[in-house]
């Protein structure tokens, strides 16, 4: 049912925590599964730098969590805006259909963190996100 990388990202969560006071926040949450994911995000020079997350769910939630931090760490702002819930997915080697909102979860935290840093900072860049 689960990738070996999917599973390794479960029993390996990478990035996983908190940072303080953070650039960019977000927490978001699954209504159909009771899944939630806060993201933090540090950044300069309009990257991130440093990214943290907390979820609270299944192994697919989790998962995804740890794979979208790892997918925009170290990424421009505009990068890590076009994170897609089919590319999480498509990292992990694929979702069964029934897990796939563990995906969409986790790029909209990205989106969210992103929309808060831009709200906070009114950074030149994001007039193009």
């Amino acid at each position: 049912m689960y990738t070996e990388k999917l599973i390794d990202h479960f029993t390996n969560p990478r990035n996983i925590g908190t940072l303080p006071n953070p650039d960019g926040y977000a927490r978001v949450s699954s209504p159909g599964c009771g899944d939630i994911m806060e993201l933090f995000l540090q950044i300069a020079d309009n990257k991130i730098v440093d990214v943290k997350y907390r979820a609270f769910g299944c192994a697919a939630a989790i998962a995804s969590s740890s794979m979208a931090s790892e997918m925009i760490k170290g990424r421009t702002l505009e990068e890590a805006a076009g994170l897609t819930d089919e590319q999480v997915a498509a990292e992990l080697g694929g979702l069964p259909d029934v897990k796939f909102h563990c995906a969409v979860m986790a790029a909209s935290a990205v989106n969210a963190a992103l929309k808060n840093y831009c709200e906070k900072h009114h950074a030149p860049v994001c007039a193009a996100l």
